[in-house]
């Protein structure tokens, strides 16, 4: 068996496309989508990978607002940003860029963002309206990366309805989070949350119809532990470097061989990382649209 491969580039572009003529109708009735990011320091990841959301959020019409500050910014300079953009209504909807330097409180300045303005779905009362709201439609911004592996999976003409759900990893930005949307009854799948307390994951990842891998651990989920045609999204990043050339190199937590075990593959990178993005422009525009109708 050799499975089919969720194209995440594939499916984010479909996405894009979409919201570009979401963006148009909004242009028409003379509201621009706007997305700010803010970014305190100069670390050239970070300034990547901000560079790639205005770039692509550009690219579909929105209106792309960037904040840089220096590494030594205070709490309240910071702080004082954060209060601009929530007040500004050119800005529909921002992220805060992590990690934040050390001396910096980030719980304070991430639970400052308007929670009608969380691009990342992530703010504390996004995440309690989301574990209130198992039946009705919502109307709030959702977590950009766990929406995007379920955007994955339904695009790629996957079924979740009554799946056994394993996810492995228990962050903020997806482990914790995604059963959330997993469990809502437009979904209704079983969600099983595992991480580094688990007695025994081979056992829970052999039961699963689906693995989300998302603990930052190389290959951490191998053929052995696969059912044979389940669906298996690589979300964790691990990076090392190359001892021969001193280069760096990313691994995900899905082992290579998973492929010939698996009915349906998200590879890493290609798989959930291009949705997330989409899926953040996915919230902010779907902002100025709440705001537009209101």
């Amino acid at each position: 068996m050799t499975a089919t491969i969720l194209d995440g580039k594939a499916a984010s572009a479909a996405i894009k496309a979409e919201l570009a003529e979401r963006v148009a109708a909004l242009r028409e009735r003379g509201v621009v989508p706007g997305i700010a990011t803010v970014l305190v320091g100069a670390d050239p990841a970070s300034q990547l990978y901000v560079g790639m959301k205005h770039k692509q959020s550009e690219a579909i019409g929105m209106n792309s607002i960037q904040v840089e500050l220096p590494a030594e910014a205070t709490q309240d300079e910071v702080e004082a940003v954060i209060d601009r953009l929530n007040a500004d209504p050119a800005c529909h909807g921002y992220i805060v860029q992590l990690p934040l330097p050390k001396h910096l409180d980030t719980d304070a300045i991430l639970e400052r963002i308007d929670p009608a303005k969380d691009a990342d779905g992530l703010h504390p009362t996004n995440l309690g309206r989301l574990v209130l709201n198992v039946n009705a439609p919502i109307l709030t911004p959702l977590p950009c990366t766990p929406r995007g592996v379920i955007e994955l999976l339904l695009r790629g003409g996957y079924d979740l309805t009554g799946k056994e759900v394993v996810v492995v990893g228990r962050g903020v930005t997806i482990g914790r989070s995604i059963g959330l949307l997993l469990t809502r009854r437009e979904i209704n799948a079983t969600v099983t949350l595992t991480h580094t307390g688990t007695a025994d994951l081979a056992k829970h990842l052999r039961e699963a119809d689906v693995i989300v891998a998302a603990a930052g651990v190389k290959h951490i989920v191998r053929a052995a532990d696969v059912k044979p045609g389940a669906a298996v999204l690589d979300v964790g990043v691990t990076r090392e470097t190359d001892p021969e050339t001193g280069k760096s190199r990313v691994y995900g937590d899905v082992h290579p061989d998973v492929a010939e075990v698996a009915g349906f593959v998200s590879p890493n990178p290609g798989g959930v990382g291009p949705m997330t993005v989409a899926l953040l422009m996915t919230n902010v525009v779907e902002a100025a649209e709440r705001a537009t109708a209101a």
